[in-house]
């Protein structure tokens, strides 16, 4: 069934939503909600449901459970959905055989929310000719243009499905900085799947881990530095309270990492270095 859920301020509300190919489990009973003014990472490996999950979002493919974007059915109510969201697809598909301008005008002609002179003024930035014929084009220079061109639509919603993939380090945290300058405020939010999670840790707001089609953890990042912590030691780690026991072990070979959740900083520290694990440390910390 894919019925409406009543949302309040939640743009998306999923409610035990699965999805099988087959044999195959790619959702498994995955609820959350998304509300206005977040930037929130979908983190998972390769075939951990990212982008089965987006996909029935855009009512692009049927499930089982509930599932509402902006109050709308995505299966019924698709035209609304779509006009209050963008979707930017792991592979950009683009015709090859339109100019940079051409496609401009195309999408101007076709969407409403489309802004031609933002796009312009986005390409600008870029060394990507609007003369230039879009098969010409390398395939970062390809994701910088379907990027461009899905910044300039006025939606309150944006959905990046592995965004960065062929774009180097510079051109990627430029991306990132226009986001945040050019999109993101407290009325608008953007959902962005990964399975590269050091290219987007620094912009997020909140973080889900996927694995197997499940969500393992949905956490807001300011909550991360006080339920988990990282100690760093060079001894043999051994409480007096046996209830004290890292959530995940690593042996390198001059220390040893341990990884806590909610365990009072002061009761590590005289063991060795306390800090704040990565999003990458506690991906694997929970998915172990």
């Amino acid at each position: 069934m894919q019925g409406s859920l009543i949302t309040g301020t939640n743009f998306v509300a999923v409610d035990n939503v699965s999805k099988c190919f087959g044999s195959t489990i790619a959702l498994d009973n995955v609820s959350l909600e998304i509300g206005a003014g977040e930037i929130v990472g979908l983190i998972g490996p390769n075939g951990a449901g990212k982008s089965t999950l987006l996909k029935a979002m855009m009512g692009l493919m049927k499930f089982s459970g509930r599932l509402s974007v902006f109050g709308q059915n995505p299966m019924s109510d698709r035209k609304k959905l779509l006009s209050k969201m963008s979707y930017i697809a792991d592979v950009a598909s683009l015709p090859g055989w339109m100019r940079v301008e051409e496609l401009l005008r195309f999408v101007a002609d076709t969407h409403t929310k489309f802004d031609i002179a933002r796009a312009k003024q986005l390409l600008n930035d870029t060394p990507i000719p609007l003369s230039a014929k879009i098969e010409a084009l390398s395939k970062g220079m390809k994701t910088r243009l379907h990027l461009s061109v899905i910044l300039a639509i006025n939606t309150d919603f944006l959905v990046l499905d592995e965004p960065t993939l062929g774009l180097d380090v510079l051109v990627r945290r430029d991306f990132q900085d226009r986001l945040i300058e050019d999109y993101f405020n407290q009325q608008r939010s953007i959902l962005i799947t990964t399975h590269q999670i050091d290219e987007i840790e620094s912009i997020l707001t909140r973080v889900l881990f996927i694995k197997d089609g499940r969500i393992t953890l949905d956490i807001n990042k300011s909550d991360l530095k006080t339920k988990y912590l990282k100690l760093l030691s060079t001894t043999n780690v051994v409480f007096a309270d046996p209830s004290i026991k890292p959530v995940y072990q690593r042996q390198l070979p001059n220390h040893t990492e341990l990884i806590f959740e909610n365990v009072d900083k002061a009761l590590l520290a005289e063991y060795g270095e306390v800090v704040s694990p990565s999003l990458e440390d506690l991906f694997v910390a929970t998915n172990s």
